[in-house]
């Protein structure tokens, strides 16, 4: 008994360009996450470390310090969201995939826990 080759899927040059299109629609989304918690973590440092010092009575340089950690991780947001951005646009134009370099996940979350640490630690023991 002959055996049956499987039958390959065939995409048409139509469902190409559709999923071509879909995939740096969904790169320019990717890219404009970043440029919104780029903005997130900018009205942060402006919040806290230029608003709450004023308001508070007490010490201010805690607050100032978190404000130019925010300030550094939105510059941080700012710069590898444009990166990666060109870099997923070269890769699409290659045909072929890029990852997140494992380095900068690992300094972006690495960041955010020293800056979520560094705000818990303002609220609970900051002079008042």
């Amino acid at each position: 008994m002959a055996r049956a080759e499987p039958e390959t899927a065939t995409m048409s040059n139509t469902e190409i360009v559709d999923v071509t299109r879909r995939t740096r629609l969904a790169a320019e989304r990717t890219w404009l996450a970043w440029w919104r918690t780029g903005i997130a973590a900018s009205a942060a440092a402006l919040a806290v470390g230029g608003l709450v010092p004023q308001l508070v009575e007490g010490t201010h340089w805690p607050y100032v310090a978190l404000g130019v950690g925010y300030a550094l991780a939105a510059l941080a947001i700012f710069a590898l969201g444009g990166a990666r951005t060109r870099a997923v646009e070269r890769a699409l134009s290659e045909g072929t995939y890029v990852s997140l370099a494992p380095t900068w996940i690992f300094v972006l979350s690495g960041a955010g826990i020293v800056l979520a640490v560094g705000t818990l630690a303002v609220v609970l023991f900051a002079d008042r």
